[in-house]
């Protein structure tokens, strides 16, 4: 009897021992699921970045880039989509009137325009970033040389108010009315062939500890004239709030056409370069390879540093290293040698 009490009791505190294990682990289950999930810093948040932004996402980032012709005459403005261009350069098409060539990668917008014609310099910079190049028109020689050199074209000429790439709208006159419809660009494109995805080198992006650490001299107001015409002058306002340049032209704010969105930039990348005009009418060489003196302003701050043309590439650079941007929009503006960046540029902490 004796045997059998003892064997019971046994039994009894074993079960009662694993019955406690299980409390026990179920318990330390639900400390589990209470706990915080430990979020990766950095660039593992996001599957990649986008290499003309530096804005991390966990989108792909293989779309190959648009780089558009945009009109930049007093009659074409205010344009649609430019807001939402990774890279905008602004470089003299003719005389004292600047044009753009738009560079989207990150943001598609659904129309951009209105589009101009083509020039040397404005090609070859597309080409550097891999582009699909998209203007409309150019002279002879010009289209001649993007067809010789194997540039990725659309000519809006061919597809000239087709309703699918490109559209004539009736509220401008022509040459100011001619709109790419952005979306159909990489079917069209695949028709002729060409590539449209496309792995890219990264541009150099500063993180958020370097951006904290940013000096220069204080650059709250940026003005750049071109030429003796001051009526044709680009002005950037630093925004404290939103560590932004706004964007004006001829002193009203620039903004897009369809979402009147204002043009926001987080680098200001300034360029001297040599101008020479080369026919009668007024369109010009400009030599975007050799480098020269250049202002990079960001956060409100600016810095006199070069700049050098690296595989395609206008980039920045101090000391012969290159100087990362903040990652958002760029707008990189040339200026001529004659007069020089000093005299073309004003800046003013008023």
């Amino acid at each position: 009897m004796k045997k059998i009490l003892l064997l019971t009791l046994t039994v009894f505190v074993l079960a009662l021992a694993a019955c406690s294990s299980d409390n026990q682990a179920s318990d330390d289950n639900k400390e589990k699921d209470n706990v915080p999930e430990q979020q990766p810093e950095g660039n593992d948040r996001y599957a990649a970045t986008f290499p003309l932004s530096g804005i991390e996402t966990d989108e792909s980032v293989d779309n190959r880039t648009i780089g558009v012709m945009i009109n930049n005459h007093a009659a074409a403005r205010p344009q649609s989509g430019l807001s939402e261009a990774d890279i905008v350069f602004e470089i003299l098409a003719e005389g004292t009137i600047t044009r753009f060539l738009a560079l989207y990668q990150s943001e598609l917008p659904e129309v951009v325009g209105p589009v101009r014609s083509a020039r040397e310099y404005y090609f070859e910079l597309a080409e550097g970033y891999d582009a699909i190049y998209v203007y409309h028109g150019a002279a002879d020689f010009v289209n001649d040389m993007i067809v010789n050199r194997g540039i990725n074209f659309l000519n809006g000429s061919t597809y000239d108010n087709d309703g699918i790439l490109f559209k004539r709208e009736s509220f401008r006159k022509a040459p100011h009315n001619s709109y790419l419809q952005l979306g159909a660009v990489y079917d069209v494109a695949s028709t002729k062939g060409y590539e449209t995805t496309s792995t890219q080198e990264s541009l150099n992006f500063l993180t958020e500890e370097k951006i904290e650490t940013l000096d220069g001299e204080k650059a709250a107001q940026v003005k750049v004239e071109y030429g003796d015409n001051t009526s044709e002058s680009v002005e950037y306002t630093y925004d404290e709030a939103s560590g932004k340049y706004a964007r004006s032209s001829n002193g009203e704010p620039s903004v897009d056409l369809n979402t009147e969105t204002a043009i926001q930039v987080d680098n200001v990348f300034i360029v001297e370069a040599f101008h020479e005009v080369i026919d009668d009418s007024g369109r010009r060489a400009i030599d975007l390879k050799t480098g020269g003196d250049g202002y990079l302003i960001q956060k409100g701050q600016l810095q006199e540093i070069q700049w050098e043309n690296k595989d395609g590439r206008i980039i920045p650079v101090k000391d012969s290293q290159p100087i990362g941007l903040v990652p958002g929009k760029t707008w990189v503006n040339v200026v001529p040698t004659d007069p020089g960046i000093k005299q073309s540029v004003t800046i003013s902490n008023e």
